[in-house]
């Protein structure tokens, strides 16, 4: 059995998820310039020691709200696309939902528009690529076992998609709100066609 936790314990775990909670909604409104370490501990009736007990500094808090808000992210597209028994489908849904996060006002902002300036280009391209890039790989290598596309050099695949999707993401999160499912459907639409073509490499004429 797992060890049971301490008062204190659960005490100090319920307040670093209020705080993440906090921050949040508050980068997700504000900016994280905007956004200051005193109003989120206000927030949840917190001091700003309460803050810097479990986070360095605001940037530090920042890149938790990111951690959480990329891990949310996979989780969803990683049980969305196991409902697909056929691994073509299976990677169109994931593709799918990574696009709905993407125009979710709150990941769109947080991710998209104020990581790079929050965490600085390095950073945050080592965040995208440890939560984005692997599962990508997966979904690509998995479209070559089953033979669904060629099997081309993973790395650079896995590489160029990569990228693909984080430009339709960054375009969906700069997007204004009414025009977010127009432009979701458009970069959907063009992201299939383009996988699609090396699908028909194997499906078409050449492949037979």
């Amino acid at each position: 059995m797992p060890p049971v936790k301490s008062r204190r314990e659960q005490y100090s775990q319920a307040t670093k998820a209020a705080l993440l909670e906090a921050a949040t909604r508050r980068f997700a409104e504000h900016g994280f310039a905007g956004t200051a370490l005193e109003d989120v501990a206000a927030d949840i009736q917190a001091s700003r020691g309460a803050v810097y007990h479990h986070f360095a500094n605001k940037t530090a808090l920042f890149e938790a709200v990111v951690e959480a808000l990329e891990t949310e992210m996979i989780r969803q597209v990683v049980e969305s696309a196991a409902t697909e028994t056929d691994t073509w489908k299976a990677a169109m849904t994931a593709t799918e939902m990574f696009l709905d996060h993407c125009c979710d006002p709150v990941y769109g902002r947080v991710v998209w528009q104020e990581g790079p300036l929050a965490l600085g280009w390095q950073r945050w391209k080592e965040c995208e690529e440890k939560y984005a890039y692997g599962l990508i790989e997966q979904l690509i290598q998995a479209l070559v076992d089953s033979g669904e596309v060629p099997p081309l050099p993973l790395e650079p695949m896995a590489r160029v998609t990569f990228h693909i999707l984080g430009g339709a993401g960054m375009a969906l999160a700069e997007a204004p709100a009414q025009d977010k499912h127009r432009i979701k459907e458009e970069y959907s639409l063009v992201i299939r066609h383009l996988l699609s073509g090396a699908r028909r490499q194997v499906s078409g004429p050449a492949g037979r």
